[in-house]
């Protein structure tokens, strides 16, 4: 089974380079089944979601070709129509993204059937907002054989649609469904996210007609029909911000390159918060931190806020800063599952309701841990590399879905750490490092 064995104690440094954005990724390869003519993506994290979704978008018979690590070539011209439009195989199931090829194949064939999305069990997230949105614009949805959701529509027209919660997929799933629509649709109270953004400016160089993205009111007049493009995804927020923290949680001193600082305010201004130095440049970051940091509170908001896919790894740091923290999760209930595998190294945080209160210890010690889901596996790596003595991390495969070459990366910048898949491995590693 692989898992990651970590040496901790070494403070990093050095530079790293920052890949797409995840969830940008996901939703721009899903909308480029929405044009018949070739789409080139560039920036394209190779991580283990975009890799199930664009097999997906194969599998529904559009033309998928690497033209590098980075850059896919999708022209789905050869997709034909109808009620083979079936998305359903054991690793799509395991993504939340799934449910972009819902909004996307609804659009453009007024048909889908894909399987329920999956991802990481952190709490409730239903896709009713999701459902409302297709309704809206004249879809009949319903849930099928066992797991599978069901849109399907004559003909789809633009309409109001008001979302009772900010919510990035659904915000996004609208857009994909609307853009070929009759008329004018309007999403009110929708989600403003980074991604939001980069979704909305790349269903424009197609030839949508999309406006107000990045604020609470979107605006979409349906167009007749998209052509293809060439595009860039913008840089990944939350592992530019995961490698931030890592920085500060080992006293280190990283240059985290090709990230937008904008994007970055609410972890930059936190970091600077308890102590820490966060330099910004054009298209960069440094994080330098010296010393024991300090306590500060936490609220996980809708963007521009502080992002809940950064609160675990901001405990990780906090558990070890001077004096007492407090993390509301205000997005989703069950973010603190690492909670435990954190106090097995000593951490001293008590969960009340959907708060976190942190009481700071001077180091971690090395334990074995087990990867709740995504976020929370990222942040128990940086406990480890903080941390005295050897620790593993199981369960990685919820890291690999969202981070690319992740070890590898934090060897660059000195830290001890390798993935294993045998305690033959794992002895090898100790004794190699001492």
């Amino acid at each position: 089974m692989e898992r990651y064995v970590i040496k901790g104690g070494v403070a990093l440094e050095g530079e790293v380079t920052i890949a797409g954005a995840k969830n940008a990724a996901l939703g721009i390869l899903a909308a480029a089944v929405l044009t018949d003519e070739e789409c080139i993506i560039e920036n394209v994290p190779s991580v283990e979601d975009t890799r199930v979704l664009l097999r997906a978008i194969e599998g529904l018979g559009a033309k998928v070709k690497y033209i590098d690590a980075h850059t896919v070539s999708i022209c789905a011209g050869t997709i034909r129509g109808g009620e083979d439009l079936c998305v359903d195989d054991m690793y799509i199931r395991k993504i939340r993204a799934s449910y972009y090829l819902l909004g996307a194949l609804l659009g453009k064939y007024h048909y889908a059937e894909v399987a329920l999305p999956g991802g990481c069990e952190i709490g409730l997230r239903p896709i009713d907002q999701h459902i409302k949105g297709f309704e809206a614009l004249g879809a009949s949805v319903d849930i099928v054989n066992g797991g599978m959701v069901r849109a399907q529509a004559e003909q789809l027209i633009g309409r109001h649609v008001y979302m009772d919660v900010v919510t990035v997929g659904a915000t996004i799933n609208i857009m994909l469904a609307a853009v070929l629509a009759e008329g004018k649709t309007t999403i009110e109270n929708a989600a403003k996210e980074p991604h939001i953004v980069d979704v909305a400016n790349f269903l424009n160089s197609m030839g949508a007609n999309i406006k107000g993205a990045g604020t609470d009111v979107i605006r979409i007049r349906g167009v007749q029909k998209l052509k293809g493009t060439e595009y860039s995804i913008i840089p990944d927020q939350i592992e530019a911000g995961t490698f931030m923290t890592m920085a500060a949680a080992t006293g280190g001193n990283v240059l985290i390159k090709n990230v937008i600082p904008k994007h970055l305010e609410a972890i930059s201004s936190k970091l600077n918060e308890i102590g820490a130095h966060v330099l910004e440049y054009d298209d960069s970051v440094r994080v330098m931190a010296d010393g024991r940091l300090k306590s500060t509170q936490i609220k996980t908001l809708p963007y521009p806020g502080f992002p809940t896919d950064m609160q675990p790894q901001m405990a990780v740091t906090l558990a070890l800063s001077q004096g007492t923290s407090i993390i509301t999760e205000s997005i989703f209930e069950n973010r603190f599952k690492y909670v435990n595998e954190l106090s097995r190294m000593g951490a001293r945080i008590k969960v009340e309701g959907n708060s976190a209160v942190i009481n700071g210890i001077e180091s971690y010690t090395g334990a074995n841990l087990v990867a709740p889901d995504l976020r929370a596996g990222a942040a128990l790596v940086i406990a480890a590399l903080a941390a005295e003595g050897f620790s593993t991390v199981e369960d990685i495969k919820y890291i690999l879905r969202g981070y690319e070459d992740f070890d590898g990366k934090i060897r660059a910048l000195g830290g001890k750490i390798e993935l294993v898949d045998s305690d033959k491995e794992l002895q090898k590693f100790k004794l190699r490092v001492g």
